[in-house]
């Protein structure tokens, strides 16, 4: 068994050790970028062996200050992990915010079916070269934000930091910027066919979660990054009282009791949402 493979065994068989701030962590997210940087360097398509998600092509890629080897980081790992671990419970799965399509590829070789959401034109055409090039048939690729209703947005580039791009008014960005409109998509029709979804929308995340009734959030699983202290406590006070649960990576996916357990920022991981009493590590 590939190194590769033994750490995705070790994050499922270990999520109490995500904890950004464990020493675990800190090992696990050395490994990673020590694995992970010679297989996806290079800017000719190739494909890689990449652990239990068989060969991925994903040809690097730069976004300003941020590049394609940075969506494989360990936070990313975990989640890729998280999907592995679940490929026997989840069967439609959301990817709002998709980038250039690592996460949509890799739910595709869990065998789900999945519904991929991207706003900004230029990630959305590397999508979805991506996605045909990795045989992706089992991703739906939609180019559009998902919002609270169908319709048109202002969408704006973050030259700097293309993965920090944003709908206008949810964020506060630095430098040079462009700006887009862009269609979006009703979170909640979404929401009701999905029984897992990932959210990484730059701020937005608070407006789509404030969408959830008790009666969606009881058939939905959401793993979703948090990405301001306001919106870790409008989050944690509407998912509080529809009765969802909540558990962060920052206190190693335990149960979440009071707002300060909220994740704020990337840094501090992401936030499971579900019904369940636990959060599923292990296959159903």
């Amino acid at each position: 068994m590939d190194d590769l493979n033994l750490l995705f065994d070790a994050l499922v068989e270990n999520p109490a050790l995500h904890a950004p701030g464990s020493a675990a962590y800190q090992e696990w997210k050395a490994s990673a970028r020590s694995l992970v940087e010679p297989l996806f360097s290079s800017a000719q398509r190739s494909e890689q062996a990449f652990g239990p998600f068989g060969s991925i092509s994903l040809p690097y890629t730069k976004m300003g200050a941020i590049d394609s080897l940075d969506l494989f980081g360990l936070d990313e790992l975990i989640i890729f992990a998280f999907y592995r671990a679940n490929r026997g419970r989840y069967h439609r799965v959301l990817d709002i915010g998709a980038n250039l399509g690592l996460h949509s590829i890799v739910m595709a070789r869990c065998g789900y079916s999945v519904k991929a959401f991207e706003p900004d034109p230029w990630h959305y055409g590397i999508l979805a070269e991506n996605l045909s090039a990795n045989r992706a048939t089992g991703v739906e690729a939609h180019q559009a934000a998902v919002s609270t209703e169908d319709g048109v947005a202002q969408f704006v580039r973050v030259l700097g930091n293309t993965t920090g791009s944003h709908l206008a008014g949810f964020k506060d960005s630095y430098g040079d910027k462009e700006f887009l409109t862009v269609q979006t998509r009703a979170a909640r029709p979404l929401f009701e066919w999905a029984d897992l979804a990932k959210i990484d929308v730059e701020g937005h995340e608070k407006a789509l979660l404030l969408t959830l009734d008790e009666e969606t959030a009881g058939g939905l699983d959401i793993m979703v990054e948090i990405g301001n202290p306001p919106n870790a406590r409008a989050v944690y006070d509407h998912l509080r009282a529809i009765g969802a649960n909540m558990f962060a990576q920052k206190i190693g996916w335990q149960p979440v009791q009071k707002p300060a357990d909220v994740p704020t920022s990337h840094r501090e991981g992401s936030l499971f949402v579900s019904a369940k009493p636990s959060m599923p590590w292990s296959a159903s």
